[in-house]
């Protein structure tokens, strides 16, 4: 990443956490956030509030001396209802951290991207229940869907601005969010894993690789694509 300024949200645990340890070990410059510091996260915001995203954005060029070259949106949350089952106020806030979350921090560091000579790079990290429908899912399927969108719109609007902008997919990873949910919704581990294809969940190591590549160099003509990590799950 030869000195990229990286910005990752929700790099407290699971996935965020990896993809911030592996920008760094590729030699990113990497600025941690997420609602309470640990892990990998080193400031404190609500990817929902403005004022917060707005300040992390500050506190990444302090620490780093300049606005970031990449930003990956990892902080989400989940829900495990049905549509008639799901509280406004639980659809309103799996919106306002997966969608809203993403949006504000795209909104608030494109402009300083664009004005970079050298451009940048955005990963979202979106997820398979964007693409197909997931049981007992409803709010984190369509907030998951709207991602993927943004991510679209958001890399035809920005092509001429040297802004990259992808999403990733993940299927099943074996995390802490992932086992959380799983209780919530009553379900059994095991049966994840043997619905997958090829016979296992996913680790968060793997989403880092592929969130690497989508904010290096390498993939320098991508842009506007949602790539799918799920171990088979949606081809089967």
């Amino acid at each position: 990443m030869n000195g990229r300024v990286c910005l990752v949200t929700g790099a407290a645990s699971g996935i965020g956490e990896a993809i911030a340890r592996r920008l760094a070990a590729a030699g990113g410059m990497v600025v941690g956030v997420d609602l309470r510091p640990g892990g990998a996260a080193e400031v404190s915001a609500d990817v929902s509030v403005e004022a917060d995203v707005v300040a992390a954005l500050e506190a990444a060029r302090d620490r780093a001396g300049r606005s970031p070259d990449v930003l990956v949106n990892v902080a989400g949350i989940g829900s495990t209802t049905t549509a008639p089952d799901t509280p406004v106020e639980v659809w309103d806030r799996v919106f306002e951290v997966n969608a809203r979350g993403t949006f504000l921090f795209c909104k608030h560091a494109i402009p300083a991207m664009a004005a970079s000579p050298d451009g940048g790079a955005i990963v979202n990290i979106a997820s398979v229940a964007g693409l197909v429908g997931l049981r007992n899912r409803a709010a984190y399927c369509a907030s998951k869907g709207a991602v993927i969108a943004l991510t679209r719109a958001l890399a035809v609007d920005h092509v001429a601005d040297g802004v990259r902008v992808n999403c990733v997919c993940p299927g099943t990873v074996d995390s802490p969010w992932v086992r959380r949910l799983v209780e919530d919704a009553g379900e059994n581990i095991d049966d994840l894993r043997a619905r997958q294809p090829l016979g296992r969940l996913g680790t968060p190591e793997e989403i880092a690789e592929a969130t690497l590549y989508l904010a290096s160099p390498a993939s320098s003509f991508v842009t506007g694509s949602a790539l799918v990590i799920d171990g088979g799950l949606t081809a089967a």
